[in-house]
């Protein structure tokens, strides 16, 4: 028996119900693996990244070991000498002794210390015969410290009056005793009045001191 139109349509319906169940189906399954393909491809890439910086840290720090086995080996020549940079007996005492480490660190400090820095021409010119009348300053150790951790510090100056009286030998001993200084000196202005038994010096100088190179381990971000 023939269908009816009633079952025609009715089948007609069906197949296209199908269709577009199957064309959906068939487009979230197109959509959904292109995501996850993009995705997979984005997680694929960061992993990319994030392994190239683990070698680059690795290579990094391979280098950096390197280079304090080569500074330690330095360092060791450097301070196992039979005689100082400036020509003193390591393991003595006197003006000119010392290792070579303690006289870099006298001669450039590492922070701003006005009240050691005082000690130190005191110490400097009072054994050349000269009474010592006044050492002044501004102690700006308080004001510095910002400069104390630098990945690329500088000199800073730190300037001083300095003055004594003695008679004419005494007073050029201590000037002697200040250029041949361990510490630099730089000298600004000289002034002596008196006669040659009593005479006053008056020096208005400038040394210095360099903080230390601050060592940062950073941290990075891959994106």
């Amino acid at each position: 028996m023939a269908n009816s139109p009633l079952t025609r349509r009715a089948l007609i319906d069906k197949a296209n119900t199908m269709v577009v169940i199957v064309v959906s189906a068939a487009t979230f399954l197109t959509v959904f693996s292109l995501v996850a393909t993009k995705t997979l491809i984005s997680q694929a890439q960061y992993q990319n990244r994030v392994i190239a910086a683990k070698k680059e840290a690795r290579d990094t720090l391979k280098n950096d070991l390197d280079a304090v086995k080569d500074l330690k080996t330095s360092y060791e020549a450097f301070l196992e000498t039979t005689q100082n940079v400036i020509g003193g007996n390591p393991e003595g005492t006197g003006q000119q002794d010392g290792d070579n480490a303690k006289i870099v660190l006298d001669a450039l400090p590492s922070s701003y210390d006005f009240p050691a820095l005082v000690t130190s021409l005191e110490s400097l010119v009072a054994s050349q015969g000269v009474s010592i009348k006044s050492i002044s300053g501004i102690d700006e150790e308080a004001s510095q410290a910002a400069n104390d951790a630098s990945s690329a510090p500088q000199p800073v100056a730190m300037p001083f009056t300095l003055s004594v009286s003695g008679n004419y030998e005494s007073i050029q001993k201590a000037i002697s005793a200040l250029e041949r200084s361990i510490r630099p000196i730089q000298l600004k202005s000289v002034e002596v009045a008196g006669n040659q038994a009593d005479l006053t010096l008056t020096i208005d100088a400038q040394t210095y001191y360099q903080p230390a190179k601050s060592l940062k381990i950073n941290t990075k971000v891959v994106e």
